[in-house]
């Protein structure tokens, strides 16, 4: 049976996965905190937590509220800053095989630039995926994904920085997202991820103010699901580059809808925080399921909805 899949095919060296599934940024930290509860070598790639420039410490809190068939999160980026993972969590990955994305981003366009700079030829890191859409922070994050101008300058600046593969984050905070997606490939993305968390917010009723610290927040988990599936099988008929679907994927299942929809690979995400070794538990699912409909390779599967 054949899990692998292709990430970055326009790219000189592309982005090869040994399965599409994928744990996603924000929820499974630099990787190596999840190293004592499952092999995560096993799976298609890490991508780490949002990374900037220089160290955050995020939002104040609280910054997760529990909702129906999700949760809210205001995280504000925190991170230990280029520099330090460089420094303390590259050496960790190139030691091992699975092939770790960072996830970057920033407040400015050559906040960008210079992250992806810095992470050019740093061993252990395998290619960058371009935040473009964080809800919950004050400055940069989801603005930059807000208009197709805006999304092709930030996306053309990294590219010119780097020549690692570069996979755009797209936020689902907008009225066109296929237009957007159309100016990211245009400027130079060599696949796309969709979708980011929605923007909400909830109240606690009792003390009469919102729930977070920083008021809003972003939405994930399995209430987001159906609103991903539709935004990928949109942006899959309209762009040649893959698509990296992101959105309350919890089982096999809800996988298999992304890849049907038009997906190459998938993000595993909140689900982590109730189920550590979801991530894994997806991959597992998977090959039973492809086992027990007698389907050799994964690329059968991969838009199969489209071809009904």
């Amino acid at each position: 049976m054949d899990l692998s899949v292709e990430l970055a095919p326009r790219h000189k060296h592309g982005l090869r996965l040994a399965n599409p599934v994928m744990a996603a940024s924000g929820t499974f930290g630099y990787g190596t905190e999840y190293a004592s509860v499952f092999d995560v070598q096993r799976l298609g790639a890490i991508v780490c937590k949002g990374t900037t420039l220089r160290p955050r410490r995020g939002n104040r809190q609280p910054r997760v509220a529990e909702t129906p068939a999700g949760m809210l999160n205001s995280i504000g980026l925190q991170n230990i800053g280029v520099r330090a993972l460089i420094r303390d969590k590259a050496p960790v990955w190139a030691s091992g095989r699975v092939p770790v994305i960072v996830n970057i981003a920033g407040e400015t366009i050559d906040e960008y630039r210079r992250v992806a700079a810095a992470l050019e030829g740093v061993p252990g890191v395998s290619g960058l995926e371009l935040n473009i859409s964080c809800p919950n922070v004050a400055a940069g994050g989801m603005a930059f994904g807000a208009s197709p101008d805006v999304a092709a300058a930030v996306t053309s600046a990294v590219r010119s920085a780097t020549t690692l593969p570069l996979i755009v984050k797209l936020t689902p905070n907008v009225t066109d997202v296929v237009a957007i997606a159309k100016a990211a490939v245009a400027a130079g993305a060599d696949a796309l991820s969709l979708i980011n968390t929605l923007l909400g917010m909830s109240i606690d009723v009792e003390a009469r103010q919102p729930w977070l610290g920083n008021t809003c927040g972003g939405l994930s988990g399995p209430a987001v699901r159906p609103i991903a599936v539709r935004m990928v099988w949109e942006v899959a008929g309209a762009v040649d580059v893959p698509i990296v679907g992101v959105g309350g994927i919890a089982s096999a299942e809800d996988a298999l809808e992304f890849l049907m929809a038009g997906a190459t690979a998938v993000q595993v995400g909140s689900a982590t925080f109730a189920r550590p070794r979801a991530p894994l538990e997806v991959l597992e699912g998977l090959e039973v399921w492809l086992s027990d409909h007698n389907v050799q390779d994964i690329r059968d599967v991969i838009g199969a909805a489209r071809r009904r």
